[in-house]
This record gives structure tokens, sequence and C-alpha cells, in this order.
């Protein structure tokens, strides 16, 4: 599910949201759906690198390792 940033017609407000191709998006600060979406800036590839090694450190404490390689896998 990607994440894309929104502009808000209504509020003015700007915004991102996770969202799956059959979410209806709407602004979470006053509901309306009069919403642009934004041209968002990629992460840089150090920054990928430092977000991926934190999402997996925290799936390995939660037990879960759907996101690893199986050759990353810690064994036991």
């Amino acid at each position: 599910m990607p994440i894309y940033d929104y502009h808000c017609n209504h509020c003015d407000k700007i915004f991102e949201l996770l969202v799956r191709s059959t979410t209806i998006v709407s602004c979470p600060h006053c509901g309306s759906s009069l919403l642009e979406k934004l041209v968002s800036m990629p992460a840089p590839k150090s920054k990928i690198d430092v977000l991926r090694k934190r999402a997996r450190s925290q799936a390995a404490r939660e037990g879960h390792f759907s996101n690893y390689k199986p050759s990353e896998i810690p064994r036991s």
C-alpha cells in the first residue's frame, strides 16, 4: 500500500495517507473528499536503508519475518 500526500481544498491542510486501491480518501481534519493528490518526494537511498533496518528489527522483536529474504531470517 503506497503512502500519498494530499491537499484538502476545503480546510487547506496537507497530509499523507497509507491508501489501498479500494479506499475512499477523505481529509482527517475536516472529512472533506475534495482533495488533490500531490507529487511526493521519494526518500533518499540512505534513508530507505535506515527505515528498512528499523522495520526489520521491529518485525524480529514481534516474531514475524515476512519482509525478510530467507537468507536474512535469524536462526534460533
